[in-house]
């Protein structure tokens, strides 16, 4: 996968890395959002949420098969849907 740098370069990453800057991410925009909202609650669920899926991809790497690598690929990409749920009510409460 190519992306652009700050200086518009293209650089190559690997799905692994994107999942951890996904994270990384969302974990900053959550410091933001625990002080908004009350008891954290939405940060807590976009925090567990976001992180998920990258742990799953890298569990998928060690797979013992073909059949646990795609299962545990196809658990990544549900655990992917959940994030958006919480990060389009986010969009809505700020």
């Amino acid at each position: 996968m190519e992306a652009v740098d700050k200086n518009g370069n293209l650089v190559k990453r690997n799905l692994s890395e994107r999942f951890v800057e996904f994270a990384a991410d969302v974990i900053k925009l959550g410091h933001d959002l625990n002080k908004l909202f009350e008891g954290g609650h939405v940060y807590r669920q976009l925090f567990r949420s976001s992180t998920g899926a990258g742990a799953n991809y890298e569990e998928s790497q060690s797979g013992e098969s073909r059949k646990g690598f795609i299962h545990k690929l196809q658990i990544s990409l549900k655990e992917l849907k959940e994030p958006l749920y919480w990060l389009r009510l986010t969009k809505r409460l700020i």
